[in-house]
């Protein structure tokens, strides 16, 4: 093995893939960090809270982002991803494509000036498009690297060559429109795969009224409302009308268990409903909230006696039954219609707001990245792990962890990060 190529390839800056690249680095191997976003944190820096005990969800990311930024054995490279690959296990050599951030990273102190000036809105893909973010921007407050970002496609500069309103207020001359995407290089010996997973689209499933009544929304734009960073500053608001709402509706397995869509479970709807219903329960005690749901699976520690507790203690309702339609009366309240499971009968319930419990589904470049890389994906297009090892590939010293191999919450996909690291760690290690 060449001694430069003793290093880890981790494609994916979200948990999953921070978790592997600290337990590598600390077993004193070198991390190359691909991240695709200009800062690392993925799906759970989007969230409030997480099951089952309720903890802030940044409060347990910050330390994990800030070790891993300053770690001396992880290479972070943001806003980068995989061209190409070549060789085998122990002697990979990979290009990258660096995107210009149009930002020198080492003057940026993401001082906010530029961003306060920019005269430029566009929808903020970070909050769920919920509000409006500068055309220079950090992706969330705590993000790492803790360095603002231009982009480009709204750029006023690179649109209309006008404005360079940036240059001019940054003090640091931190703004460089100069900057060029760049292709790097390396020699790595292994290779994990840690890209997560996309959000299902409702909105193909029209009897839901997604995207038509504005008091239907998904679970994680509800992350979103109620977060205390979120565009509502955590104060719980129906987008039509900006009322407190007092009824809530959980509608589990959008997406999921059905042949239309996606016949696989999402593994963890059922604890995020709970959780979030709690979460808006604690805000406004006045609160009641219905979970339709087809079974309730909750096979994790403690996962049982949580849905219990919520049902117990937060004025949450769980209701076995099969959504059939969401209608809108002239308050523009939606009305859940809904075939009751244990009774067989058509039943229907007012509420202020709905959320869709939308299941996980595969990264939209998943095919492109497995041919790239020449691994296998399943039938669902999630990447295909060894039936007795599941965090090996189908190629061997490529290694998956998290939800880009299957749906799962936080926990299994911090376990499985460690496990992939241990793999592709021996790979390395070998004499």
């Amino acid at each position: 093995m060449d001694e430069n190529s003793k290093s880890v390839m981790i494609i994916g800056g979200g948990i999953a893939g921070i978790q592997a690249s600290l337990d590598l680095a600390e077993r004193g191997l070198i991390v190359e960090l691909i991240e695709k976003n200009a800062c690392i944190g993925g799906r759970m820096a989007q969230l409030d809270k997480t099951f089952p005990t309720n903890d802030c969800a940044i409060c347990i990311l910050a330390p994990k982002l800030a070790e891993c930024f300053r770690h001396p054995n992880i290479n972070l490279h943001t806003l980068s991803e995989v061209k190409s690959l070549s060789g085998q296990a122990g002697n990979f050599k990979a290009k990258l494509l660096k995107k210009a951030r149009y930002v020198k990273e080492d003057e940026c102190i993401n001082c906010g000036q530029c961003i306060e000036k920019c005269p430029m809105r566009v929808d903020d893909e970070f909050d769920m498009n919920l509000r409006k973010r500068r055309a220079i921007y950090i992706d969330y407050v705590q993000g790492v690297p803790s360095i603002v970002t231009i982009d480009r496609e709204n750029c006023l500069f690179f649109t209309k060559q006008a404005c360079r309103i940036c240059e001019k207020v940054c003090e640091r001359e931190a703004i460089d429109f100069e900057q060029q995407d760049e292709e790097i290089e390396l020699n790595i010996g292994s290779i994990i795969v840690a890209t997560g997973y996309d959000i299902f689209n409702p909105k193909s499933i029209e009897s839901l009224g997604y995207s038509r009544y504005p008091n239907v929304i998904t679970a994680l734009e509800f992350e979103r409302l109620i977060c205390a960073s979120g565009p509502l500053g955590g104060h719980l608001m129906r987008p039509s009308d900006k009322k407190e709402p007092k009824k809530l509706a959980f509608i589990n397995c959008v997406g999921s268990r059905d042949i239309k869509n996606n016949p696989y479970c999402s593994s963890c709807c059922c604890m995020y409903t709970t959780k979030e219903a709690m979460i808006a329960y604690e805000h406004d005690n006045e609160i009641e909230t219905s979970i339709f749901y087809i079974d309730l699976r909750a096979a994790g520690k403690g996962f049982r006696e949580y849905i219990q507790r919520g049902n117990d203690a937060y004025a949450i309702s769980y209701i076995k039954g099969k959504v059939a339609k969401i209608l809108e009366d002239d308050q523009r309240n939606p009305l859940i219609i809904y075939e009751d499971i244990n009774t067989s009968q058509v039943k229907q319930l007012n509420f202020d707001l709905v959320i869709l419990a939308t299941t996980m589904v595969p990264k939209k470049d998943a095919v492109e990245l497995a041919k790239l890389l020449g691994i296998e994906l399943n039938e669902y297009n999630f990447y295909k792990g060894n039936y007795f090892h599941p965090q090996k590939s189908s190629k061997e010293g490529i290694f998956l962890c998290g939800a880009c191999r299957d749906p799962m919450d936080i926990p299994n996909s911090v376990i499985d990060a460690s496990g992939a690291a241990a793999k592709a760690a021996e790979i390395v290690m070998r004499d």
